[in-house]
């Protein structure tokens, strides 16, 4: 989970709901984005983060008894076996979107013998899997782009990065290879540099939770206040300022 600390409380976003975050904005992409696996891939976009079922784990808070944000876990072996089994039992083209992507966000557990393993075996299966597919690892790494770019500017929304007075943050690399950059304009908007989206003014959404109450005795106490706890929309508006 996403957890931010405000005024009122723990703001937290469920790693599913950051992902269906992500999806909403790949479908805002200009459609020369598009290949003929579009549906898959705004699924795989949607889906990346699925095998995090946070109220299914058991360290859920931090020692001090906070709930414990996404960045303090480390990637375990069972998450990355269970990433690609529900992949692949939905579609072989989804399970090379995850596989790719779990090798992006594996290239620092150098340390880890069993994720190092795993993730050899799966550079290996990927190059089975694009024949079965007809693809290209060209075209593989296009859309796997894509799925790297919305996963960043959505985890940049979701921990509330937008800058102030117009400074403007580095999203991540597109499927054209350019970076991107966004900013927030005067009047609370946001505007993507350059920009890649087919309408001018658009409108995405999330939700979140936010649990006044800043510890927690155990698990259980935790579960029991998010799940009773009322959700609440996000809202994020993109405007190009350049049209």
């Amino acid at each position: 989970m996403i957890v931010n600390y405000t005024e009122q409380g723990w703001e937290i976003i469920s790693q599913r709901a950051h992902g269906l975050l992500a999806a909403s904005v790949a479908q805002q992409w200009q459609h020369s984005v598009r290949t003929s696996r579009w549906i898959e891939t705004l699924i795989a976009i949607a889906e990346h983060d699925d095998a995090q079922v946070e109220l299914a784990q058991s360290d859920l808070l931090t020692p001090d008894g906070g709930p414990l944000n996404f960045a303090m876990r480390k990637m375990d072996l069972q998450h990355c076996q269970e990433t690609i089994i529900r992949a692949y039992n939905k579609s072989t083209y989804i399970a090379l979107m995850s596989s790719r992507h779990l090798d992006f966000l594996c290239d620092d557990a150098g340390a880890n013998k069993e994720i190092k393993q795993f993730i050899t075996e799966q550079q290996k299966q990927r190059k089975k899997w694009i024949k079965t597919v007809g693809l290209t690892a060209e075209q593989l790494e296009h859309d796997y782009q894509l799925l790297e770019w919305c996963d960043a500017l959505s985890l940049l929304l979701c921990q509330n990065q937008i800058q102030p007075e117009g400074r403007a943050i580095e999203i991540s690399k597109g499927p054209d290879g350019e970076m991107y950059t966004f900013t927030a304009n005067n009047d609370g908007s946001l505007a993507v540099s350059p920009w890649p989206f087919h309408q001018d003014v658009f409108d995405i959404f999330c939700e979140a939770r936010t649990l006044k109450q800043l510890s927690y005795k155990n698990n259980e106490e935790f579960k029991a206040a998010y799940q009773n706890c009322e959700p609440i929309i996000k809202t994020w508006t993109f405007k190009n300022l350049y049209q």
